[in-house]
């Protein structure tokens, strides 16, 4: 059984304390790795660590800040099969997706942030002929990064990269449900040569250590992606300090078809929006509102392609979805079924826990579920399952659909499918989402602001968003 340790000052060290959390493999319930079960004592090491390297990181220039951090790039891509499986073994997921998607973004996060920083530029305001104002932007210090389980290096490296290449150091605090990716980044640090102590990488559970990170006064900047509760946690404890925090938190995510959508698009695009990843991505469309004069046709084939999808061994490329990460992450998607039931849904796929044989036969796998019958203000539409359950529902027109798809607490993504484009304007505009897209899904640029409105999170990371986050604006006035 593999041991996972911290990574502090450079160093792989196991917890102060000397306990360990089991790691579990969702595809066959088992544990398979051990991870420190952190404290306070754990976090001060971190902190005294990373405040130490600061006062070297901060000043280094940024020439080679961007070296190291484009070596670390080039270290993920050359051990991109073994974190894709590390990942895979780890979460649940298909290979396939830890390969395509996952590792590669790990990559392409320190990249982008590695040579944003090798073109930066500064405000220049002149005073008429009688002073300059320039505004300079520094390092905030030791920045603390809470990052989730669902797509643990992805997430992670989004935003450890714009910190340490904004010259901060960083206490990250991965997910204890999916340790291993972060483990072997750490690895990987040692031979990119990150000095020790920019990087300090500690493991254990939210309540314990991750609440020392966000109320210990030594890290004044927090950065945070979660659930929406735990997320207001943080923001009650770190107010009262007066941190810089971003949360991206919770989504209930509408996806909207038009009847003059491409039937096609519409249908393969609303499918991956629901089930990739088992459903475990907060920009998953959760919610499926269908026009309905295409309603019934579409539900049709919207669940005969769901039946077809593979759920299974997350090592096969046959699979299309793997586990879920967890067993209470299966139980909450199976209490949800009793729920959509009871408020009368009815279930027209899936709707209950699968057993895969071979391996898998004791794993935490949930297959595709559609549901309908639900109206927008029904819980199952209200409240984040993280599962793969889609609801689908029937619409009039644009404001009825705007008015159900702006009804959640959440506002954190939406996908519109139309081929008339004044709509697709007005309809994005409409949608309260920090991001909407058009006739597509899940694609990405790391040069535009990412974040929820409402409940969905506060800040923006994402291209300059992310390194104003990270840093922090001096004005210079010079009398000329």
């Amino acid at each position: 059984m593999q041991m996972i340790g911290n990574y502090i000052n450079g160093e792989i060290v196991p917890p102060v304390g000397g306990a360990f959390l089991d790691d579990y493999d969702p595809s066959t319930g088992q544990v398979y790795a051990q991870v420190p079960d952190s404290d306070g004592q754990d976090l001060e090491r971190a902190v005294a660590a990373a405040s130490a390297a600061f006062e070297t990181w901060g000043r280094t220039p940024n020439a080679e800040r961007s070296r190291v951090l484009m070596k670390l790039a080039d270290l993920i891509e050359q051990h991109a099969e073994q974190l894709a499986l590390a990942e895979c073994i780890d979460n649940g997921k298909p290979l396939t997706l830890c390969k395509s998607l996952d590792i590669p973004r790990a990559s392409q996060n320190f990249r982008h942030f590695a040579t944003m920083i090798q073109h930066d530029r500064s405000d220049l305001h002149p005073i008429d002929r009688d002073a300059l104002n320039y505004t300079l932007r520094r390092p905030r210090g030791v920045c603390g990064i809470i990052s989730p389980w669902n797509l643990p290096l992805y997430l992670l490296t989004w935003k450890v990269a714009p910190a340490l290449a904004a010259g901060n150091t960083v206490i990250a605090k991965p997910s204890e449900v999916t340790p291993m990716t972060a483990h072997l980044l750490a690895g990987l640090c040692q031979q990119a040569g990150l000095p020790e102590g920019v990087l300090n990488i500690v493991h254990g559970y939210g309540p314990k250590v991750g609440a020392a990170l966000v109320e210990h006064p030594g890290v004044p900047t927090i950065s945070f992606t979660g659930s929406t509760r735990a997320g207001g946690e943080i923001n009650r404890a770190a107010a009262p300090l007066f941190k810089k925090v971003g949360l991206e938190m919770g989504g209930k995510n509408p996806n909207i078809v038009f009847a003059d959508a491409d039937p096609e698009a519409a249908l393969a695009g609303s499918l991956r929006a629901a089930f990739a990843n088992q459903g475990q991505v907060c920009l998953c469309g959760s919610r499926l509102f269908v026009e309905h004069s295409i309603y019934d046709e579409f539900v049709r084939a919207y669940v005969s392609k769901a039946k077809q999808m593979v759920v299974g061994d997350p090592l096969e490329e046959r699979s299309d979805l793997g586990a879920v990460v967890s067993k209470p992450q299966l139980e909450k998607d199976a209490h949800y079924i009793d729920v959509a039931r009871e408020e009368g849904g009815e279930v027209w796929c899936g709707g209950a826990p699968v057993r895969p044989a071979g391996r898998c036969q004791d794993g935490w796998f949930f297959p595709p579920t559609v549901i309908t019958g639900l109206g927008p203000q029904c819980r199952v539409n209200q409240e984040e399952i993280f599962g793969p359950i889609v609801s689908i529902m029937p619409f009039k027109d644009e404001a009825e659909v705007i008015a159900a798809a702006n009804s959640t607490n959440y506002g954190l993504a939406a996908s519109v499918w139309t081929r008339d484009v004044s709509r697709a304007h007005r309809v994005a505009d409409a949608i309260e989402s920090g991001t909407v897209w058009v006739n597509c899904w899940m694609i990405r640029d790391l040069r535009v602001p990412f974040g929820g409105m409402k409940q969905s999170g506060i800040g923006r990371e994402g291209g300059q968003e992310a390194m104003r986050f990270y840093t922090e604006p001096k004005n210079v006035c010079l009398k000329i």
